[in-house]
């Protein structure tokens, strides 16, 4: 009888990309198994264009018990690479035989899976939510992510692409982040922008429509002479994947779009200050970040730059 594991990680998107490869670890071992994944609906998205989950179970546990998932059927692990408690309470509700958690568990993670200690040598985050796949059987040699766009999505990008008259040759920029110590100078990106302008690339610029993503977009606007198109707040997450799929390249800081760009197999240049790259940085491509733990605007576009075009050929 076909094996099945539930996948309990509700955010947020750089987080639940990285935790793909732990779904494609478990397909790796159990090409035949069913793999149902919990997730908050604002990033469900990634989770249905990845072809190692199976189902999807959107949930957005709170104080009420009627908000709590309960998946139906039995599992044979239940895995929680969360660690805080609104992750752990699917697998609370769930028969599963063998329950594990990834090893930093908070809130009272731990008293509804067993923690899983990573291996020594995984220092990105990645392997490590691989190691816990591991513990319940998965196999893995590398991190997969199985991440593809729908053609649906593809087909609103190119529209969007058009309209914005981007050119074929294009790097999607991320000026914003969740924390305003994790954002380049808007002065920085725009230097970089109009650089690759002079060399035939255009530069698209993403953010989601919080306020602080489009005030960092439109500084990079404004300080910018090639005029970079606006896509701020333009896509939904099926459509950011289809958009990173179709460019040359990625640059951003510590955020949920470099993994995504990652995950794509596509150059994916970070920026790093208060987070170690070692640990966060796009998957295998360690050599494409630049990293100053005095703060990031001692990060210098022509570095920067130099990096990106060795990136994109």
């Amino acid at each position: 009888m076909p094996k099945r594991f539930l996948i309990s990680r509700l955010s947020s998107l750089g987080d639940v990309v990285c935790c793909l490869p732990a779904a494609g670890a478990l397909k790796a071992a159990f090409p035949d198994s069913e793999v149902v994944w919990v997730v908050d609906p604002r990033f469900a998205g990634v989770v249905r264009c990845c072809r190692f989950v199976d189902a999807v179970v959107e949930a957005k546990p709170g104080f009420c018990p009627s908000s709590w998932p309960k998946i139906e059927g039995e599992f044979d692990a239940a895995l929680d690479l969360q660690g805080l408690l609104k992750s752990a309470l699917p697998l609370a509700r769930a028969k599963a035989k063998e329950k594990l958690g990834y090893h930093w568990q908070r809130e009272g993670a731990w008293l509804f899976s067993r923690r899983v200690l990573p291996d020594t040598s995984s220092y990105h985050v990645v392997d490590q939510y691989v190691d816990t796949a591991r513990a319940a059987g998965g196999e893995s040699h590398f991190a997969e992510f199985g991440l593809s766009p729908t053609s649906e999505a593809l087909s609103n990008v190119s529209a969007l692409l058009k309209e914005k008259s981007v050119s074929e040759r294009f790097v999607v920029m991320n000026p914003g982040a969740g924390w305003a110590t994790k954002r380049w100078p808007a002065e920085s990106f725009a230097a970089v922008a109009d650089c690759l302008k002079a060399n035939g690339v255009d530069t698209v610029l993403i953010g989601s429509k919080a306020e602080s993503d489009v005030a960092s977009a439109q500084q990079v606007e404004r300080a910018s002479e090639s005029t970079p198109a606006m896509l701020v707040g333009k896509t939904n997450i099926e459509e950011l994947i289809a958009l990173l799929s179709l460019a040359n390249g990625h640059l951003g800081g510590d955020t949920g779009s470099t993994h995504i760009a990652a995950a794509l197999g596509k150059p994916a240049v970070g920026l790093y200050s208060i987070t170690r790259p070692k640990r966060s940085c796009p998957y295998g491509q360690i050599e494409h970040c630049h990293y100053d733990p005095e703060g990031l605007d001692r990060i210098t576009p022509e570095a920067v730059t130099k990096t990106l075009c060795e990136a994109i050929g």
